[in-house]
């Protein structure tokens, strides 16, 4: 089951929407900055999860917001350099950025960044985030999360698994996953998603926990073996795998979110207008249905929301990163 502070955080609640603070919609665009776009920077690659994301509803924010949309992507260093670039821009609503779980990493993994990851942004809202699920290569002798823990403990040395790279999201996922199982499983780490699928596609890797939207076609067609979804509740389209913390890890709960920031500092009156500009594009049926084609569920959340869920996932991840030893190399 999801923590209370994930389940309030991550929740669309009328009451927290009701916030007197925030400025109703039809002024999202009397309050636009005229003809200058709106900037966001992606500190993440293009043709990622969260880059994709956010172009699908770029059209839409563009018509709620009344001016255009401008997005840049500055990968690099993890996130660090795009983000470095987001904290650094001006408190006029001109520039805004969108990150994702490894803006809450970075602090227990690397050992210099040059912001501090909850002070110096202003969090606008979380707008949604995307399952990820446990998979095995077919010739891992194992259907379930039981069943591999099993295999695992009784060869050990013999199973191994990747990520897309030390310190991401889907590494600290498997990293969980072994430390709360108390497996010793080597980690092999790759320089994306794309070199690990082909892995463990080819069964260089054995086990890998990667996004429900890309695994599913592999899962179906029998190239790759569901072991358990992250999430505390089954994802629509794999009803029939069953999520890991009901096969015997109760604690285990993860999912990949994205989530509109701004600089610390951010006027309130910019806070409301981007955040409603958010939730009108959301509530155009283009930009959700972009989104849910994508495999995310819409979790739209108010700013003071988004605020106490940064918090909270910053907290929880430092401890999964201790837990699991993790360590850049």
């Amino acid at each position: 089951m999801a923590s209370p502070v994930r389940r309030r955080a991550l929740c669309f609640g009328a009451a927290a929407l009701g916030a007197a603070a925030l400025a109703p919609v039809g002024l999202v665009r009397a309050q636009s900055l005229g003809d200058r776009p709106l900037r966001i920077i992606l500190p993440l690659s293009a043709g990622s999860g969260a880059d994709g994301a956010i172009r699908a509803i770029s059209n839409s924010l563009a018509k709620a917001l009344g001016q255009p949309v401008v997005i840049e992507n500055l990968p690099g260093a993890g996130g660090i350099t795009g983000t470095t670039q987001i904290v650094r821009a001006p408190k006029d609503g001109s520039v805004i950025g969108v990150v994702s779980n490894n803006h809450v990493v970075n602090p227990s993994v690397y050992k210099n960044i040059p912001f501090d990851s909850l002070a110096d942004i202003t969090p606008i809202t979380i707008i949604g985030a995307t399952p990820f699920v446990l998979v095995a290569h077919p010739s891992v002798p194992a259907k379930n999360v039981q069943e591999l823990i099993a295999y695992a403990k009784s060869k050990p040395g013999v199973l191994n698994y990747g990520s897309s790279g030390n310190g991401t999201i889907l590494h600290l996922g498997a990293a969980m996953f072994v430390d709360q199982a108390k497996l010793a499983i080597q980690h092999i780490p790759y320089k994306g998603m794309g070199p690990l699928m082909n892995d463990v596609l080819g069964g260089q890797v054995q086990l890998a926990v990667v996004a429900v939207a890309p695994a599913a076609a592999h899962i179906k067609s029998g190239a790759l073996r569901a072991m358990g979804v992250t999430t505390s509740t089954r994802v629509a389209s794999l009803p029939g795998v069953p999520t890991i913390a009901e096969q015997g890890l109760p604690a285990y709960e993860l999912d990949g979110w994205i989530a509109p920031v701004g600089p610390a500092g951010l006027p309130k009156t910019e806070l409301a207008r981007l955040y409603n500009a958010f939730k009108a594009a959301m509530e155009m049926p283009e930009a959700r249905d972009a989104l849910i084609a994508q495999g995310y569920e819409i979790k739209l959340t108010p700013p003071d929301a988004a605020a106490a869920f940064f918090r909270s996932e910053a907290a929880r991840m430092a401890q999964v990163v201790k837990n699991a030893n993790v360590k850049l190399d």
